[in-house]
């Protein structure tokens, strides 16, 4: 009699939360469940759509079509075929372009994420009020419109007022009292550079500062106990911890000084001799500048097409390496 009990047991159907039955329709009620978060996207997906999506295929349309002043007046639809492509493919000064803006972007965002790295590993070590200070300046940096920044440094540097040559002139290098700092590529980039940079460390800094906020204390103590020096407690113990948080900011930092245009265009429009154009720079001279539409449309897109291969690139070495240490 027992055992025909356990079995009856057994084949009974399970139970409702409360000990009664399940109620019916509950797989419905799951499925419903499971298709909340897609509906909760919606709205967002909508919006990146309208103003995103939607755009570019404008963009794109136009890249299609001889688009020029005379178009515009008279409101004509001239579709041209890969025409623009080809020009701008087969054009010298834009493969000159692109090279000078990887380079120009591997070099700040490595000085970026150097300098940043550093300024956040020592917010962790300052004490409570200088970490406050220090944490306080990052911020308004980072705050500071973009031309507001621009327009300062353009007083900074400039040619007979400037506040640099005044103190260097001051320091002894009577040469550079009158110096011209967008008079040539290199001075003109350097400029740019440091201004970028400026820029851009606050947000790695304070990103990677609270990154470390994160770590034990107990895991520094224990490498201390080890006789760890500070690059070794840097490496088997700061690195790991921080190691997501360089990834998402060096590919947050690619893309925003990639595509940097109000800093290079306000200091010298991409002068001296167009010497100092990139992409995005380039793009708005062709398209704005000389009132080649359709020709300025097919070279953003081709800049957007760099940037995805740049960060596919970018994603393929990082996923390399995770695949390595595991």
């Amino acid at each position: 009699m027992a055992v025909q009990l356990d079995e009856a047991a057994v084949k009974r159907p399970p139970r409702g939360r409360h000990g009664g039955n399940p109620p019916p329709g509950g797989s419905r009620t799951g499925r419903a469940g499971n298709g909340a978060p897609y509906l909760l996207l919606l709205p967002a997906l909508a919006v990146t759509v309208v103003f995103l999506g939607w755009p570019l295929v404008k963009n794109g349309l136009l890249s299609f079509q001889n688009l020029n002043a005379r178009q515009l007046i008279q409101h004509l639809t001239e579709w041209n075929g890969w025409e623009n492509y080809s020009s701008v493919l087969g054009s010298e000064h834009f493969w000159r372009v692109t090279g000078r803006t990887v380079t120009f972007t591997l070099t700040n965002v490595v000085l970026i994420m150097v300098l940043g790295t550093l300024i956040g590993l020592l917010l962790a070590r300052l004490g409570p009020w200088m970490r406050l200070l220090l944490s306080a300046g990052l911020v308004l940096t980072w705050a500071m419109p973009i031309i507001a920044a621009t327009t300062v440094y353009q007083w900074l540097f400039a040619q007979r007022f400037g506040v640099v040559n005044w103190i260097l002139d001051r320091l002894g290098w009577h040469a550079m009292a009158d110096y011209n700092w967008t008079g040539s590529q290199l001075s003109t980039f350097f400029v740019i550079t440091l201004l970028i940079v400026w820029q851009s460390i606050p947000f790695v800094a304070l990103s990677l500062y609270a990154a470390t906020t994160t770590i034990s204390k107990e895991l520094y103590e224990a490498a201390s106990l080890d006789g760890a020096g500070a690059w070794k407690t840097f490496t088997s113990v700061t690195y790991p911890f921080i190691k997501p948080f360089l990834f998402a900011t060096t590919f947050l930092e690619v893309i925003w000084v990639f595509k940097a245009f109000p800093q290079i265009y306000a200091v010298n429009q991409g002068g001296p001799d167009r010497l100092t154009e990139t992409l995005p720079i380039y793009a708005f001279v062709e398209g704005v500048g000389n009132q080649h539409f359709g020709m300025g449309a097919a070279i953003s897109l081709l800049t957007i097409l760099i940037l995805l291969a740049l960060m596919s690139y970018y994603f393929r070495i990082v996923l390399k390496q995770e695949r390595d240490e595991s």
